[in-house]
């Protein structure tokens, strides 16, 4: 078993080169690594347990969906807020309600029973989301938009399908009950998070840990609290995680950039587990009886329930038609929708396996499709943004207490009116340092008549309060 996984975690991290060459998303490689070594073709691993796919999905989402609202800067959320939570509620609603009144007179199946398939794949994946905007140079604007959209529609989702299953099964006790459980889902999702951050925010200062490692530790303990306490109070922990993540992200403690790596790491690990897990849990073989019927499903969905669903609910913001074209293609679906697929199935309402088999593949289908093609038609839409180069060296300030002064990291922009300006004449405060320069890749120990070139990165010792400042003084345009 150990030299099985440890062949699987090989795999997945050399798939990311062939992934990167080829343009396929890095989820697509997982969940065909997960397909070739399961059941259906080299059969190293039998796996078919949907309620353990479920639990443990749940875990992993919860730091993947941190992580992604650690990664959100306040600019950027406050510009996509009304919007995004727009398309999280209302947007998938009426996805919803599209895309199951269709396969209703397409198909003929029960009206409720279509409604079921329609609310498991009405919302976006944070999951692929947040891996596709993080590997293409797509505008922050529109990439914060399907971030915060995909991390806060899954209470829709699951309230929706919940209802249905229960009207299906009898079980549904009021149109009132639901209507309040969902605004608590949301609202009480928000305010636990704000009241976990304050208290992470608490305890990160008052750790006072020589190892950094204990903060790494700390942080894991932070996340499971705030999810473990908002489940415990009827609230959606999701929501609570994202927004603590959000808050924490933009608030300076301890050991601050040790845990931002720590998460990234472990947000990278969690999406490969992910959907390696989703692969091993798919049984190609039974696509034969349903492709048809889930080609049909995807294709409504891409073409006219998810394209509608944006376009009415953006009609109060400002966003170009190409830019609603972009939102409506990025309705990326991934693991949640497949999670949700197990509950009709824990209800009895999917003996043959139909509901579980159309989304998974229909699942699939969409990675396949919009996920190659999302990167390719925010350039054909002139949707990106130039990348900022990746430093190959970090340098940062380990700090037991909280500090008003930090080491960050600014690039020299090709516009810049430092270039070939020696450092004495940049006439920065006393009170900052520029520590090192990374030029080329490699690293240089500055001097006062270092002069700095385009794409040098500077790693500057400085108050917070001054870095915007810093920042402008630096980049100015010449």
């Amino acid at each position: 078993m150990i030299l099985f996984i440890s062949f699987v975690i090989i795999l997945a991290m050399m798939s990311t080169k062939l992934s990167a060459k080829l343009g396929l998303p890095l989820l697509i490689g997982f969940i065909l690594i997960g397909i070739i070594v399961g059941s259906d073709v080299l059969n190293l691993f039998y796996f078919d347990n949907a309620v353990l796919t479920k639990r443990i999905a749940d875990i992993l989402l919860i730091f993947i969906i941190f992580d992604g609202g650690f990664r959100v800067t306040r600019d950027e959320f406050k510009s996509v807020a009304g919007p995004s939570l727009t398309l999280a509620t209302l947007g998938v609603a009426l996805t919803s309600g599209i895309l199951g009144l269709l396969i209703h007179f397409i198909f003929k199946f029960d009206i409720i029973y279509s409604l079921i398939i329609s609310s498991i794949i009405s919302s976006t994946d944070a999951a692929a989301v947040f891996m596709i905007n993080k590997a293409n140079p797509i505008k922050t604007r529109l990439a914060t938009t399907l971030n915060v959209e995909s991390a806060a529609n899954d209470p829709m989702a699951i309230l929706l399908t919940i209802t249905f299953i229960q009207i299906a099964t009898s079980q549904f006790e009021s149109l009132f009950v639901s209507i309040v459980l969902l605004i608590w889902q949301f609202v009480g999702g928000v305010f636990i998070g704000y009241i976990c951050f304050k208290l992470s925010k608490f305890v990160f200062k008052h750790l006072n840990a020589d190892n950094r490692g204990n903060y790494n530790v700390l942080i894991i303990g932070c996340i499971l609290f705030t999810y473990g306490i908002s489940d415990l109070l009827k609230a959606n922990g999701i929501i609570s995680v994202f927004f603590m993540g959000y808050w924490l992200g933009n608030t300076q403690f301890p050991s601050k950039k040790s845990v931002s790596s720590f998460l990234d790491s472990i947000s990278t690990i969690f999406n490969m587990s992910l959907f390696i897990m989703l692969g091993l849990l798919s049984f190609p073989h039974r696509f034969v009886s349903i492709w048809k019927e889930a080609l049909i499903i995807v294709a409504i969905m891409m073409f006219i329930a998810r394209p509608l669903a944006v376009f009415l609910s953006t009609l109060p913001f400002k966003y170009s038609l190409k830019e609603k074209g972009f939102i409506m293609w990025g309705g990326i679906k991934g693991a949640v929708p497949i999670v949700l697929a197990t509950y009709p199935l824990a209800a009895g309402i999917d003996g043959s396996g139909f509901i579980f088999d159309s989304i998974f593949f229909a699942v699939f289908l969409s990675c396949l499709i919009q996920g190659t093609t999302l990167g390719l038609l925010s350039k054909l839409f002139r949707l990106t943004e130039k990348r900022k180069a990746v430093s190959p060296h970090i340098v940062e300030l380990h700090s037991l207490q909280s500090s008003e002064i930090d080491m960050y990291e600014i690039t020299v922009e090709e516009n810049s009116k430092s270039i070939n300006v020696p450092i004495s004449e940049l006439n920065l405060d006393k009170d900052v340092l520029i520590s090192s320069i990374v030029r080329d890749g490699k690293i240089i120990l500055p001097k006062g008549q270092t002069k700095l070139d385009a794409h040098d990165t500077l790693f500057i010792l400085a108050q917070s309060s001054k870095i915007d400042s810093i920042i402008k003084q630096i980049n100015g345009a010449s």
